[in-house]
């Protein structure tokens, strides 16, 4: 009798330590939009209502400093597994469903897709006795099964694979895909942002124990191709009229009025590539309004599912232990490089297309309000991301609309995760040497303690690179043979070159890059080593 009760109150204390353990532990759901710019939701400047990720700012934690990877492929191998994305095997673009070799270049670094010397979040906190769960974009291998999201590490999936797809009919190398089977070309009234979310939901729903969850939903709006629901389109009629200058010093005023920016970040001079708006003719001012009036349409959806997502939250009661990440993966893009736009006024809302049918330079300077430059590229317009996290429980007490100044990047958000999910970083997995993460965490802003800085941060992707010690930041354009210095704590907007000033300064945060490029394999094939020019 006594030893039935011992195993009774033995198997009753597990199981209440266990479940106790399980709710402790915060689920986490972690939303990344996709070519959406630094000032392109209102609690980041813009003039596009988004209610929604406003509570999460409001009620959570902003960073004016927080930086992606300048590309889509690069961010998100950074994003999953905390290191820098030539060490995870993506220093240019992931393979896709048609050229495999452009982006397998025969090196450690660039072999188009997830390497086995990195591990995934999803991997990780499936270690640790969470859930894993993915909707929407991939974009980080797919020719073979191993390198799809239910081989690293998660339990469902539903998405595309590969990059830039129809919002109301992905098919083709573009197609939809549940688990590891490729779907039909989708019927009826469909989008993708609403479809990644209400699958993002079910996953959620279907789970039938109390074990924290992860949750990575991977938008593919705003990135073009244009194509917005009509009801979403109307509510911005007529929003755009007034042109990118003025869309861009309004943004700027309410930047400066939420304290995102300092008085001493300037707005940046309109890119050389695109003219005053009043230099547009007549109809040219009106095609270009409506391509800006379709993207913020898409954004505005974001926004609507972040909230369809907030209620399935609050309904299963869950939402106060939730961590919850939203960023964007690289500056505003001005694909294909022209200032007017990709495609014409009638390839908008084709569901049989996915080309760059965009809004153009102009309104990429404007989205990225007030720093210079775009997607791609190493200026603070390509790599500052608008960051929130938001976690109830977490940050309970603290001060609503919490702004952490302190630089950080992507290399953080695995530290991060481990930390408030008790997990643990595997020095090998799967019989394979992991490389170790330098990120630092930042569960310290959870308690209103100050960061710890980064010494120096670093980026490349396709031969623009970037340094920064501090407020001191260095830039190299690909087509440049010199570094270009920046003192961001008086111009991050990147307009005053003070290389030929500061040439200590310079050559110090030259020799860091150059000894970081070499040990995590930034140097392609057909470059030289030695050579410190990336061409």
């Amino acid at each position: 009798m006594r030893k039935i009760k011992y195993i009774f109150f033995s198997v009753t204390f597990l199981f209440f330590f266990v479940n106790g353990f399980n709710q402790q532990r915060p689920n986490i759901v972690l939303i990344m939009a996709d070519d959406m710019g630094y000032s392109d939701i209102s609690c980041f400047g813009s003039e596009i209502p988004t209610p929604n990720l406003d509570k999460l700012a409001s009620k959570g934690i902003r960073f004016t400093q927080f930086y992606n990877g300048a590309r889509c492929c690069p961010t998100r191998a950074s994003l999953l597994t905390g290191l820098f994305p030539h060490q995870a095997g993506i220093g240019q673009m992931t393979e896709n469903s048609t050229d495999t070799a452009a982006y397998h270049w025969g090196t450690d670094g660039y072999q188009g897709y997830l390497n086995h010397h990195c591990v995934t979040l999803a991997e990780v906190l499936s270690s640790a006795g969470y859930h894993t769960y993915m909707a929407g974009k991939w974009h980080l291998g797919m020719q073979q099964e191993e390198r799809l999201p239910l081989q690293r590490g998660f339990e469902k999936y539903y998405g595309v694979l590969d990059g830039a797809m129809s919002y109301f009919k992905p098919q083709g190398g573009r197609s939809l895909w549940y688990m590891n089977t490729k779907l039909p070309p989708p019927q009826g009234n469909y989008y993708t942002t609403d479809a990644f979310t209400d699958s993002a939901i079910a996953f959620v729903k279907e789970q039938k124990d109390d074990k924290p969850f992860f949750l990575y939903l991977a938008f593919n709006a705003p990135h073009w191709p244009l194509q917005a629901k009509p009801e979403d389109i109307k509510k911005f009629a007529g929003m755009y009229d007034k042109g990118w200058d003025k869309v861009r010093e309004e943004r700027y005023a309410r930047q400066q009025q939420m304290g995102i920016v300092d008085v001493n970040t300037k707005l940046s001079q309109r890119d050389t590539a695109v003219r005053a708006w009043e230099a547009l003719s007549d109809s040219e001012k009106k095609d270009v309004a409506y391509r800006m009036q379709v993207y913020a349409a898409q954004v505005s959806r974001i926004d609507q599912n972040v909230g369809k997502l907030i209620a399935m939250l609050q309904s299963k009661g869950v939402l106060d232990n939730t961590l919850i990440i939203f960023l964007s993966d690289n500056g505003a893009c001005p694909e294909p490089y022209k200032e007017l736009g990709g495609g014409s006024i009638s390839d908008i809302n084709n569901p049989e297309l996915s080309t760059a049918i965009s809004y153009g330079m102009g309104w990429a300077n404007a989205s990225n309000t007030p720093y210079r430059k775009w997607k791609r590229e190493t200026e603070e317009g390509g790599i500052s991301a608008p960051f929130i996290m938001y976690w109830p429980k977490g940050i309970g007490g603290k001060e609503d609309n919490t702004i952490v100044t302190t630089p950080s990047y992507l290399l953080d958000i695995m530290p991060t995760l481990i930390d408030v999910a008790k997990a643990k970083y595997p020095t090998t997995y799967k019989g394979n040497a992991i490389y170790p993460i330098t990120g630092r965490s930042l569960a310290p802003v959870f308690k209103g303690d100050t960061l710890t800085k980064h010494d120096y941060m670093f980026w490349e992707h396709e031969g623009w690179q970037a340094v920064r010690k501090g407020n001191w930041k260095a830039v190299k354009d690909k087509k440049g043979t010199a570094w270009s210095l920046y003192d961001l704590s008086t111009d991050r907007d990147e307009e005053h070159n003070l290389a030929g000033e500061q040439p200590g300064i310079l050559n110090d945060l030259v020799n860091h890059w150059n000894s970081w490029a070499k040990a995590d394999f930034v140097f392609p094939k057909h470059a030289d080593p030695n050579d410190t020019r990336v061409e």
